[in-house]
């Protein structure tokens, strides 16, 4: 299992790109970025707070590394449309030399839909203009010119040039649903999903049986997994609140027991927010250097 990690978009650009300049040095596979513009707050009410917009911090990213993957965790297709997203992906894959994944999702956070006015659909909608997104997406970065037409979008003779450094320049999708995970099955070559160890390995199930039914190789999709990360040496700390199932916490061997159910689900990919690894710059720096000595050593 390999390892990436998830900074905060409220950190400030100096902070996302130490941590990028940290991971392109040391044990981690690549770092995500969350695509939203204003803290959630579970409804349309919108809350004041820093949140550094995706597709400006991730060509950074790829400026200041060598090595390791990027992506947006997730681009939500109810805001952006596939012929910006697809161009933006095959840029920054220049950038890279080769290392953007293409994170996508339908959308969900409701106060930045009602803010800055994008539609936020009932889900069967959504979904139908996600499964054109992702179609159009694909094609784009895979062939020369693209022509599609469907209730939601419609492009002609569409190019995408340049073309993207890797032959097939991978799509990750973040969702749960069944027909989501269907689409994505067809669609997308790697999934993505929240959980800590039990219910990650139900989601997992769910996954597999949606590519059973689509005629697709269960094993055939890169899969990665977040939960939040607590080292606690104490047996004091407790998950935020509503997190318990969203969060792996204890000491060095404990995180390292709790991260192995994983490789036994075969889950390819932990990713570490660092959402709760402490409340100051030094205290996140530390305990992405502990997670970096003491857990990734112990799954190589």
């Amino acid at each position: 299992m390999r390892f990436s990690v998830w900074p905060n978009p409220a950190r400030t650009p100096d902070e996302i790109l130490d941590l990028a300049r940290t991971a392109d040095g040391g044990p981690w596979y690549g770092l995500w970025f969350a695509d939203h513009y204003m803290p959630n707050t579970g409804g349309p009410d919108v809350a004041d707070g820093d949140v550094h917009e995706c597709w400006s911090i991730l060509p950074a990213v790829a400026a200041v590394t060598e090595r390791i993957r990027l992506g947006p965790l997730v681009a939500p297709t109810s805001i952006h449309h596939p012929a910006l997203l697809a161009n933006r992906a095959a840029t920054i894959d220049q950038l890279s030399n080769g290392r953007f994944v293409l994170g996508l999702g339908a959308g969900w956070q409701i106060n930045e839909h009602r803010a800055y006015g994008f539609d936020l659909d009932e889900p069967k909608v959504r979904v139908d203009r996600f499964e054109e997104s992702i179609q159009i997406v694909r094609s784009l970065l895979d062939t020369g010119r693209t022509t599609f037409h469907g209730t939601h979008y419609s492009v002609d003779d569409a190019p995408c040039q340049p073309t993207p450094v890797q032959a097939t320049l991978p799509i990750l999708v973040g969702t749960g649903s069944p027909r989501m995970l269907g689409i994505t099955a067809r669609h997308a070559q790697e999934w993505n999903t929240w959980g800590a160890p039990a219910l990650a390995a139900e989601r997992m199930r769910v996954f597999r049986t949606a590519c059973e039914k689509a005629g697709v190789d269960p094993h055939g999709h890169h899969t990665s997994v977040q939960a939040l990360v607590r080292f606690d040496d104490t047996g004091e700390a407790r998950p935020w609140d509503g997190w318990d199932d969203r969060t792996v916490m204890g000491g060095d061997d404990q995180i390292v027991d709790r991260l192995g159910r994983y490789v036994e689900d075969g889950v390819d990919e932990f990713i570490v927010p660092d959402f709760a690894l402490g409340d100051t710059v030094e205290e996140r720096a530390d305990a992405v250097h502990r997670f970096a000595e003491q857990v990734i050593p112990q799954f190589r």
